[in-house]
C-alpha cells in the first residue's frame, strides 16, 4: 500500500494542476496531510463516500495522465541513470590510471545517452 501512496503522490507532483480544485484539495489532505476520509468529509460538509469518490476520480485521472504521457516513468529512469553516473564518478575519484579513465568514459557515455 505504501508503494501505491508513493506512486500517487509522485503523479500528483507532476500532474496535480490538471485535476479540479476539489480533487487537488482532497488529494492533498488525504495523502499529504494524512487526514482521514471522515475528517475531510466533516470539514467539507459532505459525506465520507463523497470524499472517497472524489479521491478515486483524482487517482484515476493521475494514472491516466501517466499512461498517456509516460512522463513520470521517464523521470524515474533518468534519475536512476544520474545516480549511476554519480556512483561511477565517486568510484573514479578513488582510483588511478586506467581504471579511473575507464569509469569516467563509462560515466560520459551514460551522460550522452541521457541527451539522446
Amino acid at each position: 500500500m505504501e508503494n501505491k501512496k508513493l506512486t500517487l503522490t509522485l503523479l500528483f507532483d507532476f500532474f496535480g494542476e490538471l485535476l479540479t480544485q476539489k480533487q487537488r484539495e482532497y488529494f492533498d489532505l488525504y495523502y499529504n496531510e494524512d487526514m482521514s476520509l471522515s475528517e475531510i468529509a466533516e470539514n467539507a460538509g459532505i459525506s465520507r463516500q463523497g470524499v472517497r469518490d472524489m479521491l478515486v476520480r483524482a487517482e484515476t485521472s493521475l494514472l491516466d495522465y501517466e499512461a498517456k504521457t509516460g512522463v513520470v516513468a521517464r523521470f524515474l529512469s533518468m534519475r536512476g541513470r544520474v545516480d549511476e553516473i554519480g556512483s561511477l564518478l565517486r568510484r573514479a575519484q578513488t582510483l588511478t590510471g586506467g581504471e579511473a579513465a575507464s569509469l569516467i568514459d563509462e560515466a560520459v557515455s551514460k551522460l550522452e545517452a541521457l541527451k539522446g
